[in-house]
């Protein structure tokens, strides 16, 4: 598996040697949707909360006497059709945490990152020293052709880089070793470090159930 990387112009220079397991497997969108949604879920606080008619402050007193009045009997001004009343079947605390197989993380990943790189949205770069402004790296991203949401994996560059990326418009970073299914699907395009490639061969290259494209 070759990975492409460009320089500063967007010019291709070379094409580097990739694990054809990690960036060659096979699309498997039920998998990656299973996953995304396991992640989502997970982000939710789950703490949206409603007062019933037994929570809601006063109601004790029926608000006027049964009969003779013309209007429908009352026991409480707290009913769920009174104004100021209880939320019949409203949100309580609760968890929507979904437990997802480390396996299921790792091949949902590995089908992503593939997936990005057959449509060409996957590229190697190489920061050239003395780049450490944002908007002359901001400059170099676009001579990539990238299209943004973009997502920088920037395993191996100084603070400075880092920290001159990180005010960029749509375009966010992350270490290779805390990149997972939503993170990528989610950006248009990827651009890496031949470090953050390495790492990220070293982390799952391991992993024996992926399947290869043929």
């Amino acid at each position: 598996m070759k990975l492409i990387t460009k320089n500063t112009q967007g010019q291709l220079v070379k094409s580097i040697d990739a694990s054809n397991k990690i960036f060659g497997a096979k699309w498997n969108p039920t998998l990656v949707h299973q996953v995304m949604v396991g992640q989502l879920a997970n982000k939710r606080q789950g703490t949206a909360s409603t007062k019933t008619r037994a929570e809601v402050a006063g109601g004790g007193a029926k608000p006027f006497r049964q009969k003779g009045t013309g209007r429908a009997r009352a026991g409480s001004s707290r009913s769920p059709i009174w104004r100021g009343g209880g939320v019949t079947f409203g949100p309580k605390p609760r968890s929507y945490r979904k437990n997802t197989p480390h396996k299921m993380k790792v091949n949902s990943l590995i089908s992503a990152l593939s997936q990005k790189v057959r449509d060409k949205e996957l590229l190697v770069i190489e920061i050239p020293e003395g780049l450490d402004k944002t908007g002359p790296i901001s400059k170099y991203i676009e001579s990539m052709g990238v299209t943004r949401p973009t997502l920088l994996v920037l395993d191996g560059c100084n603070e400075t880089v880092l920290r001159s990326m990180r005010n960029i418009p749509r375009v966010n970073l992350i270490p290779s070793n805390l990149l997972n299914t939503l993170e990528v699907i989610r950006h248009s395009s990827i651009l890496m470090t031949v470090q953050s490639v390495r790492n990220i061969e070293s982390i799952w290259d391991k992993n024996e159930n992926t399947e290869e494209a043929q």
